[in-house]
C-alpha cells in the first residue's frame, strides 16, 4: 500500500511540475516571405503573419498547442478575402519571445486586439483547439463581432481531470482555460466545428461549452469523418467558416 502511494504522489509531482511541458508544444520560426507585424507587450516580442492587409475587416487567429500557423496561410489567404487576417504566434512559438502559459496568451490577445483595433473597427476572432480559449476570453473582454471556434472544450481543468480521474486537477493545473465560465460575457454571434472523432477534445467537452450559449447565438456543425488534427483538410470546414463569417 505504501509502494502504491508512493507512486502516485511521485506521478502526481511530476504532473504539477511538468504540466506545461505537457500543454505547450512550441513550434520553431519558419521562413516565409508573408507581412509580419512585431508586437510587443509585457517585455516579450511577439510576432504576428498578416495576410490580406489593407481590408476593412479583421480575422485574429489564435491556433493549437502544437499548431504552427504560417501553415494556414496560403488557405486563409483564399478563405477569407475580404478580411486582414492576423496569425498570433505565442510566446515561444514561431519566433516569438518568452514562454507559454494562460496569463501571457492572455495579456497578448488583448494587446493584439488593442493595436488591430486602430485600423480596423470590425474585429472577429478564431480559435483553434487550445486557442479557443484564447478567443473566448477575448470575446469576454473586448467587442469581438463573430466568434469562430475548432474543436473548443468547456475548460483545460475539464479535459485534463478526464484523462487524469485520479489527481485532483483543479489544484494541480496552473492554466485552466475556464472557456465556460465566460460565455456569459460573450455577445459576438459564434459557430463551432466539431470533429466527429476528435480525440483529443472529447466531443462532450464541446457539448458542455456550446450548452452555455443561447441558442440563437450560436451555430454548431459536425465535421464526419474528421479528427481533432485532420478537420480542416474536409472541405466542408471553409465552406462552414467562410459562409457564417460573411453572412
Amino acid at each position: 500500500m505504501i509502494y502504491i502511494l508512493l507512486i502516485y504522489l511521485i506521478a502526481g509531482a511530476v504532473l504539477f511540475f511538468f504540466q506545461r511541458k505537457l500543454l505547450y508544444f512550441p513550434t520553431g520560426k519558419i521562413p516565409h516571405a508573408y507581412e509580419t507585424l512585431t508586437l510587443e507587450n509585457e517585455n516579450e516580442t511577439l510576432k504576428v503573419i498578416v495576410l490580406n492587409s489593407g481590408r476593412e475587416q479583421a480575422l485574429l487567429y489564435f491556433g493549437g498547442n502544437a499548431e504552427t500557423v504560417v501553415y494556414n496561410a496560403a488557405d486563409f489567404i483564399t478563405a477569407f478575402p475580404l478580411h486582414t487576417v492576423y496569425l498570433l504566434n505565442y510566446r515561444g512559438y514561431g519566433g516569438s519571445s518568452g514562454q507559454p502559459t494562460e496569463a501571457g496568451i492572455f495579456a497578448d490577445a488583448l494587446a493584439l486586439f488593442d493595436k488591430v483595433q486602430k485600423k480596423q473597427e470590425r474585429i472577429s476572432v478564431m480559435g483553434r483547439s487550445l486557442g479557443s480559449g484564447a478567443a473566448t476570453y477575448l470575446a469576454s473582454k473586448r467587442p469581438v463581432e463573430k466568434m469562430l471556434l475548432i474543436s473548443p472544450f468547456d475548460s483545460i481543468k475539464s479535459v485534463a481531470q478526464n484523462k487524469f480521474p485520479i489527481y485532483p486537477m483543479f489544484l494541480l493545473l496552473k492554466d485552466k482555460y475556464d472557456s465556460i465560465g465566460r460565455v456569459k460575457d460573450i455577445s459576438a454571434k459564434t459557430i463551432v466545428l466539431i470533429a466527429e472523432n476528435d480525440e483529443v477534445i472529447p466531443k462532450k467537452h464541446s457539448l458542455r461549452l456550446i450548452s452555455e450559449f443561447p441558442p440563437e447565438q450560436i451555430t454548431v456543425k459536425t465535421i464526419s469523418d474528421a479528427g481533432h488534427n485532420d478537420i480542416s483538410n474536409k472541405m466542408e470546414y471553409y465552406n462552414h467558416l467562410k459562409e457564417f463569417l460573411n453572412n
